[in-house]
């Protein structure tokens, strides 16, 4: 199994294992190589479950059951969870937030920033999907609220960004760069045009990171790379889109209470 991402922040916390996972140490084949964990995807179902189970021993658990991901739809939507949940039965939200140990919370993302959260003194974990639309949305700041609401202090909750797409690679239409300035002026900030008549780019993780700081989170690691850019080690939706695959895999970022 390869080693997966992580950060001081959240490893320097005893008792709480994570690990942004690349797409590297899997069985899946073809444009799926190798460690798809999307259910979403039209992979082999049994080796995205073998996926999972290797997700979770790299985590110190044992079963791909044990790993619980959402069906996610952009929202700002953060959900508690206390048990796992069986794959026909995931609700549609963002988030997940849980202080069962043995419950690995999951973010899945192919361009979209995975954000993990957690509190240890109140032993309170989180994994959040964070799309422009989900950040943008707040569903950064409803993970922190769930989180507080099982007893985490905002000023405890480290959080760390995971791999999503760069600003480099991100262009978007000036329509985009309307709705984020239209709410506050100084989002022009997260945009940047690398030639004069050029369309702008997005700065997705930048993003993120003034959401989480804004939410007064005091901790905040960015693990950034690209995942547009680094192909051998992460999905990309946006790069399947340019190269007319059919479909994509995606990568898992989780984090679990042992």
């Amino acid at each position: 199994m390869t080693e997966p991402i992580t950060a001081r922040c959240l490893a320097a916390l005893p008792g709480i294992r994570h690990g942004f996972f690349t797409r590297q140490g899997g069985v899946s084949e073809g444009i799926y190589g190798s460690l798809n964990c999307g259910h979403g995807s039209d992979d082999v179902r049994e080796a995205v479950a073998e996926n999972r189970r290797r997700v979770a021993v790299a985590l110190g658990e044992r079963e791909a059951e044990q790993v619980v991901t959402l069906y996610q739809v952009h929202s700002a939507t953060a959900l508690v969870l206390d048990r796992p949940l069986p794959r026909e039965a995931l609700p549609r939200a963002d988030a997940l937030v849980t202080r069962t140990k043995g419950v690995v919370v999951g973010a899945l993302a192919a361009d979209c920033t995975p954000v993990l959260f957690a509190e240890g003194e109140a032993g309170v974990v989180a994994a959040a999907h964070a799309g422009w639309r989900g950040a943008f949305g707040g569903v950064l700041e409803a993970t922190v609220k769930e989180m507080e609401r099982l007893g985490a202090r905002r000023s405890r909750i480290c959080a760390a960004v995971g791999p999503c797409i760069n600003q480099a690679s991100y262009e978007v239409g000036p329509e985009f760069e309307a709705q984020f300035l239209a709410v506050d002026p100084a989002h022009g900030r997260f945009f940047v045009k690398y030639e004069p008549a050029g369309r702008p780019h997005f700065d997705l993780p930048g993003f993120v990171e003034a959401r989480l700081r804004g939410a007064g989170l005091e901790t905040v690691e960015r693990q950034s790379a690209c995942t547009f850019t680094n192909e051998s080690l992460f999905f990309s939706y946006r790069r399947t889109t340019r190269l007319k695959q059919p479909d994509y895999g995606r990568q898992i970022s989780a984090i679990v209470l042992t």
